[in-house]
């Protein structure tokens, strides 16, 4: 499986990946998904929003236990975040019927359309418009960078953006859903652990700062006359460490818009986005609240106007504990070792926590030695991964197979 996956949307020059939604690259996934689908003899469904999945059972029996991940990418993304989910889904199937297991509940793999939100700025679009936590008028304003649509986009893969929109009756069919993901972190390799269990999702967004000052001539200005808006926004860009390291949280500005863009000209405006992330939310708007009011002063101080949109919020999602507990159950019964499985956190969002508020989710997170994510450098050994494939196996035998 991995070497069919190996070569869709890799770019040649930075090693990464460029899975985005509703392109070709995304088309060839989906197009491997459903190989692997037919090969297990599985029933494929396509949902109203352009999520994938494959089924061993009757769907409409309900009580389902599901699993799976997302195989769209960051920018020059790495191999395994997203597609290890999915990748040892339909291998712990074949573990388990290598097993001779005899499922009791209907099991389905699936695939999550747009997780990463690389193409549009929005994450976990599939999931989020399944369980109602993005509204079809909003889904139909998201703007990819050359100005088209999502709906323009899904109706040029052959998908019908009018069917778009909260999926109720799907999600009830689903009693568990659990997702094994590579950590994005060293959690687990500080521990020496090679499988974790997820205990939440730390709350995270995304704000948009806009800085607008005035274009001038990079070369005739005194440095007195000029409002530079990159000034305030360089600024900010520091103060956003500094809070972040007070309140032992995360921020970053990872993505800049400048106009005019010209190597000689004073900028007119520089647009950055921040994202930001904590262990709790009082921690978190503690450490927006500080870069914000830096930037303005910073702004103040240089003759700049400045906007902040908060462009998407999650709020803190703590996994189902009975699940969760559960999980960690059945993975220190099969290791024989009387050792409690690690439960450890995370600052980065999945599907899994778009659905808690509907069905119970929990996670799996196997262990990346680098601790690198969204990067080609991403890596996941491959002792580790079996290791993976195996926990999933047997939750999913204690879940599905009673």
């Amino acid at each position: 499986m991995w070497a069919q996956l190996k070569p869709v949307g890799r770019h040649a020059g930075s090693g990464g990946y460029r899975r985005f939604a509703w392109t070709g690259a995304d088309a060839d996934c989906r197009d491997w998904f459903r190989e692997q689908a037919e090969a297990r003899g599985l029933a494929l469904e396509l949902d109203r929003n352009g999520n994938q999945w494959a089924w061993l059972g009757d769907p409409s029996a309900g009580d389902a236990v599901v699993t799976g991940s997302h195989l769209d990418s960051v920018p020059d993304g790495g191999a395994f975040d997203g597609p290890l989910g999915v990748v040892s889904s339909f291998a712990a199937l074949d573990e388990l019927r290598g097993r001779g297991a005899r499922f009791t509940r209907p099991l389905a793999v699936v695939n999550f359309g747009d997780e990463e939100g690389a193409r549009f700025g929005l994450a976990c679009v599939g999931s989020r418009l399944a369980a109602g936590e993005l509204t079809v008028e909003q889904a139909h304003r998201l703007t990819d960078a050359d100005g088209i649509t999502l709906p323009r986009a899904m109706e040029a893969a052959g998908h019908d953006p009018d069917a778009i929109g909260p999926d109720p009756e799907r999600l009830a069919r689903i009693g568990a859903f659990v997702e094994l993901h590579v950590e994005q972190g060293r959690a687990l390799d500080l521990t020496g652990d090679r499988v974790g269990v997820a205990s939440a999702i730390w709350p995270h967004g995304r704000w948009r700062f806009d800085f607008r000052g005035e274009a001038n001539h990079a070369g005739t200005t005194r440095l007195v006359d000029r409002r530079d808006p990159m000034l305030s926004y360089a600024e900010t860009v520091l103060a956003a460490r500094r809070e972040a390291q007070l309140a032992g949280a995360v921020a970053t500005f990872g993505k800049i818009s400048v106009e005019p863009n010209g190597v000689n000209a004073i900028p007119s405006l520089v647009r950055g986005w921040l994202d930001s992330r904590a262990a709790d939310q009082a921690t978190l708007d503690t450490v927006v609240h500080g870069i914000e009011k830096a930037a303005r002063e910073y702004a103040d101080a240089h003759g700049i106007h400045l906007d902040v949109v908060r462009e998407s919020f999650t709020p803190v999602v703590e996994f189902e504990h009975a699940l969760r507990d559960e999980i960690a159950r059945l993975l220190g019964q099969e290791a024989g070792t009387g050792l409690s499985v690690p439960v450890l956190g995370t600052g980065a969002g999945h599907d899994a926590g778009i659905l808690s508020g509907s069905v119970p989710t929990a996670m799996l997170f196997v262990r990346n030695p680098t601790g690198v994510s969204h990067s080609p450098a991403e890596h996941a050994d491959e002792d580790d991964c079996v290791a993976g494939v195996t926990a999933l196996a047997d939750v999913l035998e204690g879940l599905a197979c009673k």
